[in-house]
């Protein structure tokens, strides 16, 4: 039996420039389950500037989802800051935490997140009805509608107005939570897997009114587990364990890779390599083929070969 350890996956923590727009600094984060504690974040550290586009790689389990959650205000670290605009989110009263999740704040799922009951146009108004007063929005429903109505046109919704999300396409349901997302005019867009439930070709369409809004100013943020999605971002993230990772170990991974091209037979070569891109795939990196056994390796691999 072999005894000898493991290389350690190094971590870093990311910066945290004074010009961030939003940023998280050694964030921890622990659920309980029954008697066990499950630690998620490990002192998770990022940065987002203004106009930015960030994704935020990680395998199952990594902990991107709950640094997302935190970023939004949806949930409170156990340890480490959250700020937005050099304000500590954590220290947000109640009122003051609604209207940041509200109206600083976008929100994207995997799952949508539609109610059931609602039509597209209540769905999409939703943002708009919390914390208005009933004098307030009878004065201002006329423009609050035409928001909405504008939105949904945009998206290609002007004909699904009137119904509800079951009766839509999963494309169509994810392009109504985006203008949902957007009917206060955020700061930050935050996407939890937003083509995680799509087909290749509607999540390719979903991607692209993202990228879209990102042209137009907006800061993203994203969740995602696929190298080639997370490409379309001006920057990722790689979170290791609840933790942000090296780039230089990812770096020094790939090396491996072109070394093994450049020096080994074809078949051992191929080996090594797969060998190389399963252990990135654990990180994050690269894509596991379910059929073939095969991993598809992230970008930069492909670049360079």
């Amino acid at each position: 039996m072999n005894t000898q350890p493991h290389s350690p996956v190094h971590h870093a923590k990311e910066r945290v420039h004074d010009d961030a727009l939003l940023s998280a600094h050694d964030v921890h984060r622990t659920y309980r389950m029954g008697r066990v504690e499950v630690p998620v974040l490990k002192g998770a550290s990022i940065s987002v500037k203004p106009g930015e586009w960030v994704a935020i790689l990680g395998s199952s389990g990594s902990g991107k989802s709950t640094l997302l959650h935190l970023l939004g205000g949806l949930d409170r670290a156990d340890a480490g800051d959250v700020t937005f605009r050099g304000e500590h989110v954590g220290a947000f009263a109640p009122r003051r935490l609604d209207r940041y999740r509200n109206e600083h704040v976008g929100f994207v799922f995997q799952f949508y997140h539609l109610l059931p009951e609602l039509t597209v146009l209540e769905n999409t108004l939703l943002p708009a009805t919390v914390g208005v007063g009933r004098f307030e929005w009878l004065r201002r429903r006329g423009e609050i509608r035409e928001r909405a109505r504008a939105l949904l046109d945009r998206f290609g919704l002007s004909h699904r107005f009137r119904h509800r999300p079951a009766e839509l396409s999963g494309g169509e349901r994810q392009r109504v939570a985006i203008a949902r997302a957007l009917m206060h005019n955020p700061e930050v867009l935050l996407a939890d897997e937003p083509t995680g439930n799509l087909d290749a070709k509607t999540g390719e369409s979903i991607l692209d009114m993202i990228a879209e809004q990102h042209r137009a100013g907006l800061t993203i943020v994203m969740v995602t587990h696929d190298q080639w999605i997370a490409a379309r971002a001006n920057r990722t993230v790689h979170l290791v364990d609840g933790k942000v990772a090296l780039l230089e170990h990812v770096t020094r991974s790939l090396s491996l890779i072109l070394d093994c091209r450049t020096v080994l037979a074809s078949e051992v070569r191929e080996r090594v390599s797969q060998y190389v891109l399963c252990k990135l795939a654990e990180y994050g990196v690269g894509t596991l083929d379910p059929l073939s056994g095969a991993v598809r390796p992230p970008c930069t691999a492909l670049e360079l070969s």
